[in-house]
């Protein structure tokens, strides 16, 4: 196998986030399999007053062996020309572009605009469609899908969006990799005690920033069933808020499930990842709308059962009642999930079958199809 020069256009550290992540972690595996691959990151990624978080970076050590250039200003298109011209200097095989938001299309598709000809352009698409609709969506993701030779979507749901843009065929859908960047999985005791929670509870996981989209709500409303009242069962909302957090806060109060609430609205940094999985029984995902998430790997990373609700490409990658369950966007039917996981103890079941299942989702496949695609 010949050796790659590939450049990855796209949030790496010390941005925070799922695709910061991502995009580490699909460095890391070009450089596992000895390319040259660096990551091109951002100066600013979005202005203060469109980030509703604390901060957009991340705290703790770089990532090892990884070359990351922090060059791009999304706003300033005479910082794009200056990018598309080192990149051409650089002459990479070909380049990957993480597309998530039509905010970011008139930068990336830019630069994509302004390199030779002969290097190809790979987008990854986690969204075609934004999850949260503004006026001119449409124009920007199309700008942007314009400038690409091929396309790689994380769902089988984004692929079929795509062809509303583009009628390409130099396309494919492969799952999302498992994260392997939060660390060894722990037992669960010693999780508990990390997180100073009470070992005689019952632990659900709500994991991740906090958004309409995701759902929250209706896990609280799962919360107020009497059932789950009766089982005593612990909700961890582990998470910084996007969304008005007040509106939770009263709702907490106003289904009197406040004693089953434990909220850790903070960030959660890298390191501390691992001890929210690892002591939950299941990680809950009670979204209204989806593509993929990168909750579902990072709970196969650690084993953990996971309660999914049908949209989006989420079915796709939890096979219901085999490592937890896919229910509809009702309260009812999620309670109905949960007392059947803790009733018939399918923890330990599930907690197999994911170990099993998790095999299908490695970062060298995930690198393999992109070639295929590539060459």
């Amino acid at each position: 196998m010949s050796k790659r020069k590939v450049i990855i256009i796209g949030p790496a550290f010390p941005f925070r986030g799922g695709i910061a992540n991502f995009n580490n972690a699909l460095a890391q595996a070009y450089h596992d399999r000895g390319d040259n691959i660096t990551l091109y990151s951002f100066t600013l990624q979005y202005p203060s007053f469109l980030f509703p978080g604390t901060t957009q970076y991340e705290t703790g050590e770089a990532p090892k062996n990884l070359k990351i250039k922090t060059l791009i200003n999304s706003v300033n298109p005479f910082n794009w020309i200056q990018v598309a011209r080192k990149i051409n200097k650089e002459n990479p095989d070909y380049i990957i572009i993480r597309y998530w938001l039509p905010f970011m299309a008139p930068c990336l598709g830019s630069i994509a605009r302004l390199l030779n000809k002969k290097i190809k352009i790979l987008a990854i698409t986690d969204n075609v469609i934004p999850h949260e609709k503004r006026m001119g969506d449409t124009i920007f993701t199309k700008y942007f899908i314009k400038s690409c030779d091929a396309f790689l979507t994380l769902s089988a749901s984004v692929l079929d969006d795509l062809s509303k843009f583009t009628k390409t065929t130099v396309k494919k859908y492969i799952p999302h990799p498992i994260y392997d960047v939060f660390g060894e999985k722990i037992a669960k005791e010693k999780a508990i005690k990390n997180l100073g929670l009470n070992p005689e509870d019952k632990h659900l996981l709500f994991f991740g920033f906090v958004r309409k989209y995701k759902g929250l709500d209706l896990m609280l409303q799962t919360m107020a069933d009497n059932r789950i009242k009766e089982m005593e069962i612990k909700l961890i909302i582990a998470g910084e808020f996007y969304d008005d957090k007040k509106e939770y806060t009263d709702m907490i109060n106003d289904l009197g499930i406040a004693d089953n609430i434990i909220m850790k609205s903070d960030f959660i940094p890298a390191d501390k990842v691992k001890s929210y999985f690892c002591a939950s029984d299941m990680i809950t995902q009670t979204y209204r709308t989806a593509t993929q998430s990168g909750v579902t790997q990072i709970a196969y990373s650690f084993d953990r059962p996971m309660l999914v609700t049908d949209v989006g490409g989420l079915a796709e990658i939890v096979p219901n009642n085999k490592v937890g369950y896919v229910t509809s966007q009702n309260p009812t039917s999620i309670a109905d999930a949960i007392v059947d996981f803790y009733t018939n103890n399918k923890e330990a079941e599930f907690t197999i079958n994911t170990g099993a299942e998790k095999k299908r989702f490695s970062w060298g496949s995930f690198v393999n199809g992109i070639e295929d695609l590539m060459l």
